[in-house]
């Protein structure tokens, strides 16, 4: 057991699995001697649904903006006990900001400072991973996407967005800068590129369209009622646009993979997802309306809206939550970024598949289906009692 990880936004829709999947061991038993879950709200043992083990050290409070470079070392210091044996580092912290420069700047800075800090506490410091993301091939700019120099399935050898979209990406700066940092350090490091991720968040989350889904099928069940039918909230497009699922429990297991790997690619980007071959909304959506005791269908001439849809029957919702005992709070948060339900199962009506070579090269074997990948996170909504 000589390895000993930090998560950064380990309450965050991905970094909550890869807490998760360190205390259950993956891949094999005797490595993880300890995990520092890094959060920015506080959040305690019971609520995180983490195992209660002696391994994990839950550490809030720590702003990785304020002050200076030396200030915040300094807190990091006080507050991770063991930071001077942290082996691996797995940043996934996210500040959004509905100012895009703003935005870049604290992504770029925050990447920047806690990986220099990591850097200068921990001699023993082997591996560093950042997560990007889909972005870097484009997606997120739907219509006006590049097909001529961008095309699926998406390559990690692929070529960075042109201009004007290229200096707008923070992910650019981020992998600039630790590319130069990091050429002469002992440790080595890698990107990983996830699509939109599928996962539990024990808090409510900007965008986790796992939880939405989950609190959404709950309500229409209760409101149109067991069997019913429930059609697709978006379009015929985005019904038969490929993709492949990113679901977090796959994302950690395969960046665990990587990061513990010698023959990992040094400065390598990695796509991470659940399957070798895409799939479609026209077979996802019945598979997960089936674990609601709903009948999937497809969309229809006026969708429905999610948002909408849960705004609409909040008195029911609000019902549902005191017959069961739910928390309160997660339907229709302040936090949750306004239309990103829409946005994302509308707008993304092209193919944007992810070339899965590279990440199946590396000897990571496992595959999930729909259910396997979707249907860990409703189950653990269920025992939070986020869901009914």
């Amino acid at each position: 057991m000589s390895k000993s990880a930090l998560v950064f936004g380990a309450s965050g829709v991905t970094g909550w699995s890869f807490v998760n999947e360190i205390l259950n061991d993956y891949p094999k038993k005797n490595i993880w001697e300890k995990v520092h879950a890094l959060t920015n709200r506080p959040l305690s043992q019971k609520q995180s649904l983490w195992a209660n083990d002696s391994r994990l050290n839950i550490v809030s409070g720590i702003d990785l903006l304020e002050g200076s470079q030396e200030d915040l070392e300094a807190v990091m210091k006080e507050k991770i006990q063991g930071i001077e044996n942290v082996t691996h580092v797995y940043y996934l912290a996210y500040k959004a900001d509905t100012d895009v420069q703003k935005e870049l700047e604290a992504a770029v800075a925050m990447f920047k400072r806690s990986t220099i800090a990591m850097d200068h506490l921990s001699k023993k410091l082997e591996f560093v991973v950042l997560q990007t993301g889909a972005k870097m091939y484009g997606c997120h700019l739907l219509e006006n996407h590049p097909t001529d120099y961008l095309h699926v399935p998406h390559k990690e050898s692929q070529p960075r967005l042109k201009q004007p979209y290229h200096d707008l990406l923070f992910y650019h700066p981020q992998l600039d800068w630790i590319t130069e940092y990091a050429a002469n350090k002992s440790w080595s490091w890698c990107d990983t590129r996830p699509d939109i991720i599928i996962g539990f968040v024990p808090n409510q989350n900007f965008y986790s369209l796992g939880t939405v889904i989950g609190i959404y099928m709950s309500l229409w069940r209760a409101v149109e009622g067991e069997g019913s039918e429930c059609p697709f909230p978006g379009t015929q497009n985005s019904w038969v646009a490929k993709s492949i699922d990113s679901s977090s429990d796959m994302i950690a297991r395969q960046t665990l993979h990587l990061s513990l790997s010698p023959s990992t690619e040094k400065g390598g980007g990695y796509n991470v997802a659940d399957a070798k071959y895409p799939s479609t909304w026209e077979t996802k959506w019945p598979a997960l309306c089936s674990y609601f005791g709903l009948k999937g269908t497809g969309p229809s001439s006026n969708p429905p809206e999610i948002r909408q849809y849960i705004k609409a029957h909040m008195d029911t919702w609000e019902k549902l939550e005191k017959e069961k005992g739910l928390q309160t709070g997660h339907a229709d948060s302040p936090r949750t970024f306004p239309g990103f339900e829409k946005f994302l199962m509308t707008h993304f009506d092209f193919d944007r598949q992810y070339d899965m070579t590279k990440m199946y090269g590396t000897g990571f074997q496992e595959e999930r289906d729909t259910l396997q990948a979707w249907g860990p996170v409703f189950d653990r909504m269920r025992q939070a009692k986020i869901i009914p």
